[in-house]
């Protein structure tokens, strides 16, 4: 079977609003107040924890490694407890996703989010059976831009791991799934959108109604 493998955080859904008030909830407890802005911080927020912490702590001239490693618990503890009052799928999504699997492609999520959590917001958004895999961060001993995530998703999406194509939105979804040997397609309507070109993905994607269209381009026909 030919698999899509999306990526989770500036792909699928918007999740930077949650992400960045669990970390404002962390520079509160420090007594620096909201660090990051909604919004103007979404960029951030979907390049992970750790560096909403960096970023923020170097923005007010506190940074230090170890900050960052003993608040990374508490933030990740924040996130858990309101993760999903801000996320929304972006426009399409999920239409896509079925029209994916009514064309016979297997789907599946490998995401740099911890899998707990990647798995806790698919449910509580109500659309974790839609997606026969998820492979997260902590998965296996290692993560993107490491191909083997990638690959264990479509194996585990029902797929032959060469026949896949990544859905991402970053230079680490580029590097992965070059490092696997297969293609990639970048969405250009997250907070990153304008560098995706710059990265030369086998594709670009300017809105989900197009993916159903694209996919076979790059990856064939559905068995």
């Amino acid at each position: 079977m030919r698999t899509v493998i999306f990526d989770l955080d500036g792909t699928l859904a918007d999740t930077s609003g949650d992400l960045l008030s669990a970390a404002n909830h962390c520079f509160r407890h420090m007594g620096h107040g909201d660090v990051l802005v909604h919004g103007d911080d979404a960029g951030v927020a979907l390049r992970g924890g750790r560096m909403m912490l960096t970023h923020g702590l170097k923005r007010v001239g506190a940074y230090d490694d170890a900050t960052v490693q003993a608040y990374y618990p508490m933030l990740l503890e924040a996130y858990s407890d309101d993760i999903d009052t801000h996320t929304r799928f972006y426009p399409g999504a999920l239409d896509a996703v079925e029209g994916l699997k009514a064309a016979g492609y297997g789907v599946g999520i490998c995401t740099n989010k911890p899998e707990a959590l990647a798995d806790q917001l698919l449910i509580q958004l109500g659309v974790r059976d839609q997606f026969a895999a998820l492979v997260g961060a902590d998965t296996l001993p290692v993560r993107k831009p490491d191909p083997e995530p990638l690959r264990e998703a479509a194996r585990r999406a029902g797929g032959h791991p060469d026949l896949c194509v990544l859905i991402g939105d970053s230079d680490t979804d580029r590097n992965t799934a070059k490092a696997a040997g297969v293609p990639s397609v970048l969405v250009t309507f997250g907070p990153s959108g304008a560098d995706m070109a710059a990265l030369e993905p086998e594709a670009l994607l300017h809105h989900f109604d197009d993916l159903t269209g694209l996919v076979p381009q790059l990856i064939g026909v559905a068995a």
